[in-house]
């Protein structure tokens, strides 16, 4: 199989997760095909990101859902750069986010997103990661991530067409692609680590800039998130992972048809031990 041209974006500000995210996406596509955007020119480039596209970019001013915004057009408008240039494939995450193909599946990312047919854009299956209370301990950054941490909530919010084969534009925070439908591919998944440990939350829901920009109310719902996530019983990973899918692709939010929803209900699985050393 000829491998396609894929790069991968992300924009940080001062993020505790962009070495997982560096070290996760250079070794399923290469250093030099991921682009760091560093939000501010109060930021610096960490050493971990040599070999990277980096740049440090004017921060972007506003409130949370403004500058989520200002992100998605500037990730979009960067992409389509990269198309231009050659590129087949543009991922966009959140450096919280990593776009995983099952391991069952034997294939790396880079192998199954160049087999799959040509769509304009192409989800993962959402797995919020969360900590489970009761039986978890703080979060050891330096350590596989799916070794401490045993339970996804499948979640629509973080099915997101994340992957695109052609200039098009997301909207706020990539949940959507702006006049396209979105297609949940079997054996992909979008494993979201922002609610990964709730002494971190805390510590970020704390921090002068986060607060200044409105970031509170969501570190709160992450927080609420957590606890409600700990008191919920866990199903068996692949019959609720295909349920879900199925659900997803047929159900839509009727405010955004272009987005998939699980009607409220909260799917809690237990994430199988062969992804455990992935992240």
């Amino acid at each position: 199989m000829k491998y396609k041209d894929i790069k991968a974006i992300t924009m940080v500000r001062n993020d505790r997760f962009l070495k997982k995210w560096v070290d996760y996406y250079g070794s399923q596509l290469g250093k030099e095909n991921l682009y760091v955007f560093f939000d501010g020119e109060d930021q610096e480039v960490p050493t971990f990101c040599e070999g990277v596209n980096t740049k440090v970019v004017p921060k972007m001013q506003g409130d949370v859902v403004s500058t989520e915004r200002q992100r998605s057009r500037f990730i979009s408008s960067h992409a389509a750069t990269l198309f231009k240039d050659g590129a087949d494939m543009v991922i966009a995450t959140d450096a919280d986010e990593f776009l995983i193909v099952d391991p069952e599946l034997n294939m790396g990312l880079k192998e199954f997103l160049s087999s799959l047919p040509q769509r304009p854009c192409h989800s993962g299956l959402g797995v919020d990661v969360l900590q489970h209370l009761p039986t978890e301990e703080k979060i050891d950054f330096s350590q596989p991530f799916l070794r401490q941490r045993h339970r996804g909530w499948l979640y629509s919010r973080y099915t997101k067409p994340v992957v695109i084969t052609r200039p098009l534009t997301w909207g706020g925070g990539c949940h959507r692609v702006k006049g396209q439908n979105f297609h949940i591919e079997p054996g992909l998944y979008l494993f979201h680590f922002g609610g990964v440990d709730l002494e971190s939350l805390r510590e970020i829901s704390a921090e002068p800039s986060r607060i200044a920009n409105g970031w509170t109310r969501h570190q709160l719902k992450r927080q609420k998130a957590i606890a409600k996530i700990s008191r919920q019983k866990s199903r068996q990973w692949d019959s609720t992972v295909k349920k879900m899918r199925l659900m997803q692709t047929i159900c839509r939010p009727i405010f955004a048809l272009n987005k998939p929803t699980t009607l409220g209900l909260k799917f809690v699985a237990r994430i199988p031990d062969r992804f455990q050393d992935i992240v």
